[in-house]
């Protein structure tokens, strides 16, 4: 698997010609010779001449047939950062490009992904950016950090194992999303072998311990296989897979599975001239042996997010032996062991970009798209991780689009697929022509249609059920500036109401008192404040007193004329910052209250609820609060029955309140004793009104006893806690 490094530059120089320009190779010398001059005094940790590193790292991606810039990038890697020497010096020997490769990794180099993990999250934001301007920088990193994995055993143990986590954890996942299968095994294999020393001798030893008895079977396997092309006249080459250590680890450790069970596979891969014959070779190895159901995988017509094209499938072989096949061309056998890389392998100067390479572009500008959104560094780094290890299902649309999303992701992560206005307008889906849950999984073949309404939004509990990067972070950042101006609303609403108590409104505040109470509050402007005063975390009245400094109104006063001057009119369509008490469930009709609550807005209790009865009269803790005329929406309301036990008794109540176009979110029942049951109803209704017609219709079925509406349940005695309640 290891790449022998090159030992000097002439060496590599040879290898290079091989499908590099004189004029090229000859540039990638000038870049070694430039290097050594600049390293010149300075040694590796294991006793090497400095210049020795970056050599091996320009042997890693000519063995990948990089571009000769990377070359001389890889050549120059380290001299901004080890050396003093300038970026601008760079350009002027070695033009643009190449000075901003060097850059780009000299950046990248800088990152410790060892740090906590607020720091590691904000260096992966870097990567991200580095990646999104030259894909190459990526590229270079990854053959530096390779060369480092494979010289790792001069550090010291804690050093060592720092090194190999983070590979794992960051370097492998990325050669993989990348295509760069070689590359992610080797990561694996030396990160593995670095981090737990001995798992890995002991599965070493393990599987050198079967392999003679694997040995006769596999031949004779394989044997089985070539007589049969042979037979139907396909040309291909067939060999035997190993598993690498790390992969039967994984497999151990993730699938709960035995050493023996997970060797017990018998895997090949058979490479073919060109896609018709993988298809052949399909059929052909279907007729020698019987096809699990289930395990056929066709990646050709539908390529991996990183590229990788194979027919995967598995077959029954002699005594019952699973034989895992993988059926691909020499091209594709290319573009599965370097990914990415093979896009400068098989790219001419006129050629278009690769599908590698429109993908990789696409994932990164995925990622962008994501750091843009995401609330924090920590949020971004979360859905990076989900994104990196993705284990894939196919969807399509219903025109036969294909979308790729990871195993788990529902209708909501389809729509932000594909549009953020799509998901964000999302109401409802129809997953193969049924209508579904949003929170449904979707499954690989399925064809789903998003049904979307204008002017509505994302829900908070999508949350929950999203599996995206992609839908997680837009999701957060429209409720999080929804959540925004909602406050501001309701901030502008408490404090025209404060301020008029003191004869003043927002607009004659004279500016230097509003600067003046911005310079207390430490916030930059009036738009801030509102929204610390719609959150509850600024009392409204006292900072009307405030911007109403010079006014000769008293507090009292002013509180007075405020109470005068009424109350603010609930319209239920007020958002996240209005919330409704639990306790009391309060619905249009009922008289009410509004508890001012820290972080959380405003809390409408009704007038009579147990839980605010000492705070009420608090002008710092309650305001006067009353619905609107036109109150819009549906409220919760719980309900307690009284009922004969009967068989079918449930489902008629269920049925009778479902036909007074009242919703039931919860139903929980109490027997009292054998004739006689309790059932307590959550249930969403519009006002007084229509609970009084939903409890008439129920107090008419025979076997209800008696209806009531549960008010007011005492939740917590102290005031501290009443924000808490809720």
């Amino acid at each position: 698997m290891q790449v022998p490094a090159a030992d000097t530059i002439d060496s590599l120089a040879i290898g290079l010609s091989d499908y590099l320009e004189k004029g090229q190779v000859n540039s990638v010398r000038r870049a070694y010779f430039y290097a050594e001059q600049a390293h010149e005094g300075q040694f590796r940790r294991s006793g090497d001449p400095y210049v020795t590193h970056p050599l091996a790292v320009a042997g890693i991606l000519g063995e990948m047939h990089m571009d000769h810039q990377s070359l001389m990038a890889a050549m120059l890697h380290d001299v901004i950062e080890d050396t003093g020497i300038t970026k601008t010096a760079i350009k002027s020997q070695f033009g643009n490009s190449v000075a901003d490769l060097v850059d780009g990794v000299s950046k990248l180099n800088k990152i410790n992904f060892s740090s906590r993990a607020e720091a590691q999250a904000e260096n992966f934001q870097k990567m991200a950016m580095a990646m999104a301007k030259d894909l190459r920088v990526i590229l270079v990193k990854i053959a530096d950090r390779l060369h480092n994995m494979r010289t790792l055993d001069v550090l010291a143990s804690e050093k060592r194992r720092r090194i190999a986590r983070e590979t794992l954890d960051i370097y492998a996942p990325i050669a993989n999303r990348l295509g760069m299968n070689n590359v992610r095994v080797e990561f694996e294999e030396l990160g593995f072998e670095a981090l737990y020393p001995m798992r890995a001798r002991r599965i070493a030893a393990a599987v050198k311990s079967i392999r003679g008895n694997r040995k006769e079977i596999l031949s004779k396997i394989q044997t089985s296989i070539e007589v049969c092309l042979e037979r139907e006249n396909l040309p291909g080459r067939t060999n035997g897979r190993e598993k690498h250590l790390y992969a039967i680890y994984e497999k151990m450790r993730s699938k709960r599975k035995s050493f023996s069970e997970i060797m017990d596979v018998y895997a090949f891969r058979i490479v073919v001239d060109r896609v018709d014959t993988c298809y052949r070779v399909l059929g052909a190895v279907h007729s020698l042996y019987k096809p699990v159901p289930g395990r056929f995988k066709d990646y050709i017509a539908i390529p991996k997010a990183n590229g990788y094209q194979s027919l995967h499938t598995t077959l029954f072989g002699m005594h019952g032996v699973p034989i895992e096949i993988q059926i691909r061309t020499e091209e594709m056998e290319a573009m599965a062991n370097k990914g990415i890389a093979a896009h400068w392998l098989y790219k001419s100067t006129d050629d278009l970009p690769s599908n590698a390479h429109i993908r990789a572009r696409e994932w990164v500008n995925g990622l962008l798209d994501m750091q843009k959104h995401a609330g924090n560094s920590l949020e971004f780094i979360e859905n990076v991780k989900i994104d990196l290890f993705p284990d894939e299902i196919y969807v399509f649309t219903p025109k036969g689009t294909i979308f790729e999303l990871p195993a788990g992701s529902t209708a909501v992560d389809f729509a932000y697929a594909i549009h953020t206005d799509v998901g964000n307008s999302c109401v409802a889906c129809r997953i193969s022509r049924r209508l579904a849950p949003l929170s449904e999984p979707l499954q690989s073949g399925q064809t789903v249609e998003i049904i979307t309404a204008p002017g509505t939004q994302p829900n908070p509990a999508w949350l929950s059920f999203v599996i995206t990067g992609k839908a997680r972070s837009n999701i957060r950042h429209y409720l999080k500036n929804q959540k925004q101006s909602e406050s501001v609303a309701l901030g502008r609403r408490l404090l025209t109401k404060a301020l008029a108590g003191f004869g003043s409104q927002i607009e004659n505040i004279p500016s230097e008192n509003l600067n003046e109470v911005l310079q207390q509050t430490k916030l930059k402007s009036l738009d801030n404040l509102l929204e610390e005063i719609g959150l509850g975390n600024r009392m409204s009245y006292m900072i009307a007193q405030r911007l109403a400094a010079h006014s000769d109104v008293s507090a009292d006063a002013a509180q007075e004329a405020s109470d005068r001057l009424g109350s603010i009119d609930i319209r239920g369509s007020e958002g996240m910052v209005m919330n409704y008490a639990k306790c009391c469930h309060p619905i249009p009709g009922d008289p009410i209250i509004g508890h001012i609550s820290s972080g959380r807005g405003m809390v409408i209790h009704t007038d009579d609820c147990n839980n605010i009865t000492d705070i009420r009269d608090n002008p710092e803790k309650c305001v006067s609060v009353r619905w609107d005329p036109d109150v819009e929406g549906e409220f919760s309301v719980e309900l307690r029955v009284e009922l004969e036990n009967q068989r079918g008794i449930i489902a008629t109540l269920a049925t009778t309140i479902t036909g007074t176009e009242a919703n039931i979110e919860k139903i929980s029942t109490i027997e009292r004793d054998a004739r006689v049951s309790i059932v307590n109803l959550s249930l969403n209704v519009r006002n007084r009104v229509h609970l009084a017609r939903v409890m008439k219709r129920v107090r008419l079925i025979k076997p209800v006893n008696s209806v009531t509406r549960v008010k007011s349940r005492k939740v917590r005695k102290t005031i501290r806690n009443v924000a808490g309640s809720h």
